[in-house]
Order: C-alpha cells, then sequence, then structure tokens
C-alpha cells in the first residue's frame, strides 16, 4: 500500500463514487425499490402465512433486496462522509497545521470503502438461481494414494479457513479417513450468503505436487483431489422419497478427534438406488439426528437433479464430472521445486502457497466468477 503522501486520497474517493454509481445502474437498484416497496405490502399482509411457501418466497426476496439496497445506500453515505473528511484534512494542511490523527483517519476510511465496493461489484456476479445459498461439499480423494488423501485433508482445512475468514460457519457432517493418513472423503456445509455461488467456482479437480513425507526417499509425488458443490436448500419438503428405495446402513462412528465420535452405530449411509447418490452421516449425536440430517442433505441432491432435467441446467448445477486424476485439474498447488498455485481457467496464479492453502481463495473465486460470466 503507497503511503498518505504518495497517494491522492481525493481522487480515490472519486473514483470509488464512480464506481458505485456505475453499479447503481447495472445492480439495477431504483428497479430493486420499487420491488422492495411492492414486497413490504405483501410482507404485511395479515393472511400472508396461509400459504406458507408463498410467504417464504416474500420474505427470502424481501431480505435480499433489502441488504442490497441498504450495501448500495450505505456506500452512498460513506462515500459522503469521505469527502467531508477529505476537506477537513485539506483545510488542516492548508492552514499549515497537518492533523496526522484526521488523515490516518482518512486513510482507514478510504481503504475500508475499496473493500465494500468491491464487495458490491461482487454482487452483480451471482446471477444464479441458487447462488446465494449454503453450499453442500465434498472432498474425495483421487489418484496419488496415501498423498492423495492427505490432501484430501489439506483441502477439507483450506475451505474451512476459507470459511473463517469470510464469517461463515462450517458443519462437516461425515468423514471417512485415509487407510494411512489423511481422508478419503468429506461432506460438509458451509452456511452463508453466496456460499453456494463462491463455492461452485471450486468445484472440480486439484492437483498437489510435493516432495512427500510418505516416501521414505522423499521424491516428488502429485496427487489429486476434487471437490463437489450443491446448493444447500432448507425446504426440500417438494422431494418424495420413497423408502423402498432406500438402503441404509449404520457403523461407528470414526475419525481422529471427532466431537462425536462413539462406540454405538450411530453414523448413517444412505444410499439411493434409483440414482446411485451416495450420502453418509456421522457427526450429529444420534442415528436419529444423523439419519434425518442425511435424508435431508439426499432430498437436495435429488431436489437439484431433477430441476436440472427439467430446466436442462445439468451443468451449471450439478457440473461436469471428471476423472480425479491426469489431465483434469482446474488448479495445480506446486510446493516443490518451486512455490506456485496456478489456476489453468482463469490463468490466475500466486506464489503464496501457504496463504492461499491457509483460505485466501477470493482472488480464485472472483477471478472464475467473471470468466463464467463473461465479464
Amino acid at each position: 500500500m503507497a503511503p498518505p503522501e504518495a497517494r491522492d486520497l481525493g481522487a480515490e474517493i472519486e473514483a470509488l463514487a464512480g464506481r458505485v454509481d456505475d453499479a447503481k445502474g447495472y445492480l439495477g437498484i431504483e428497479a430493486m425499490r420499487a420491488r422492495l416497496a411492492e414486497l413490504e405490502l405483501e410482507a404485511g399482509q395479515p393472511g400472508l402465512w396461509d400459504d406458507t411457501d408463498r410467504a417464504r418466497t416474500v420474505t427470502t426476496e424481501l431480505g435480499r433486496l433489502t441488504d442490497m439496497v441498504g450495501s448500495y445506500d450505505g456506500l452512498v453515505a460513506a462515500i459522503d462522509d469521505a469527502r467531508v473528511l477529505a476537506e477537513l484534512v485539506s483545510e488542516a494542511e492548508a492552514s499549515g497545521t497537518p492533523d496526522e490523527a484526521l488523515a490516518k483517519e482518512l486513510v482507514g476510511s478510504v481503504d475500508a470503502l475499496t473493500r465494500r465496493v468491491g464487495q458490491l461489484e461482487l454482487e452483480s456476479l451471482f446471477s444464479g438461481e441458487y447462488d446465494d445459498r449454503d453450499a453442500v461439499c465434498e472432498v474425495h480423494a483421487g489418484a496419488g494414494g496415501t498423498d492423495a488423501q492427505d490432501w484430501a485433508e489439506m483441502m477439507l482445512r483450506m475451505y474451512q479457513r476459507w470459511a473463517e475468514r469470510r464469517g461463515f460457519a462450517v458443519e462437516v457432517d461425515e468423514a471417512t479417513p485415509g487407510q494411512e493418513a489423511g481422508l478419503l472423503s468429506a461432506t460438509f456445509i458451509v452456511h452463508g450468503r453466496h456460499a453456494y455461488g463462491l463455492l461452485a467456482t471450486e468445484r472440480g479437480v486439484h492437483r498437489l505436487v510435493r516432495m512427500s513425507p510418505f516416501d521414505s526417499q522423499h521424491r516428488r509425488q502429485t496427487s489429486f483431489a476434487s471437490l463437489d458443490v450443491t446448493p444447500f436448500l432448507e425446504d426440500v419438503s417438494e422431494v418424495e422419497i420413497d423408502e423402498k428405495d432406500l438402503r441404509i446402513d449404520t457403523y461407528r462412528s470414526s475419525g481422529a478427534g471427532g466431537q462425536h465420535v462413539n462406540k454405538t452405530d450411530s453414523a448413517v449411509r444412505i444410499t439411493h438406488l434409483p440414482t446411485g447418490i451416495v450420502v453418509a452421516v456421522q457427526n450429529e449425536r444420534s442415528q436419529h439426528q444423523n439419519r434425518a440430517k442425511a435424508l435431508q442433505i439426499l432430498a437436495a441432491k435429488l431436489a437439484e437433479r431433477a430441476r436440472a432435467e427439467r430446466q436442462a441446467e445439468i451443468e451449471s448445477l450439478g457440473g461436469e464430472r471428471t476423472e480425479n486424476a491426469w489431465g483434469n485439474q482446474i488448479r495445480s498447488y506446486v510446493l516443490a521445486p518451486y512455490q506456485l498455485v496456478k489456476d489453468l481457467r482463469t490463468q490466475v496464479e500466486t506464489g503464496n502457497v501457504d496463504s492461499v492453502l491457509d483460505g485466501d481463495l477470493d482472488a480464485f473465486m472472483e477471478a472464475e466468477l467473471q470468466r463464467q460470466r463473461g465479464a
């Protein structure tokens, strides 16, 4: 970051104001205001909850538009405040008694505004029907043996750390340990606004190159793990699941350090026989709770599949399935002989591998969103 004296903060504020004004147009803020007025009237009707599906639709859209318009209005007000602060700093300097504390406050204000404007612009990239939903994620070890299983566990941690950075909640519902180390697979739900829209950009095969800690000769090893992402739907009442179509297996919860590992067969694995979809949950305290959560995830997956078939959008929702091995990776993480993370779709890259593995993924996600939207 440039020092305060090397920055034209007034010009930066006006540039930010221009970006916010542009966002007003392409986000359709005035149309949102008109729609908000309609929704507020409908939400105030005494019989709204007589139709729970309609009520839920209204309140969800109302909340989303309220957040969007509120974010825009808040930015407009913050830019006006920054302009006033810039004038005060300029007047103090002109009088020959510069106020360092005020100048420092102005720098912090402009930097915060820059981040907020970037977030507002990011909103325009979320155009999918389910982009604002929570996300059901599955990590699977691929080719590479023990190294791949260790890589799957590293990926799980990477996405957990990413979620923590954004203030999202993560719920690990199942983790199957590897034979020697790491994980064969894990299922986790990320709760947060646009969790699905962001994480869907990570769907695919991820390639790791490093000096293997599991090789006695410490040779370089290439391994693979994949991420699959499905929108998590709280209300899946429209999905009818025939018990005859299910195979339900119970087994003992396992995993290093699991919060609710016990000696009873509380973990549940459900196989939907017609589609072959398998869901396993072991993190809840009882078999009943694990079964209920597994059925909810299964219903969400079936709902996604049905809608995708009806709307011919199977690739945009479920994603193209590729072999979890050579030639199919979306991103490479090279730890040796040099350090580089490179996304093969967008060409975004960084040499700060440790930061990426610690959850610094936003640049990769935003670039892929822009690529998908043709920005």
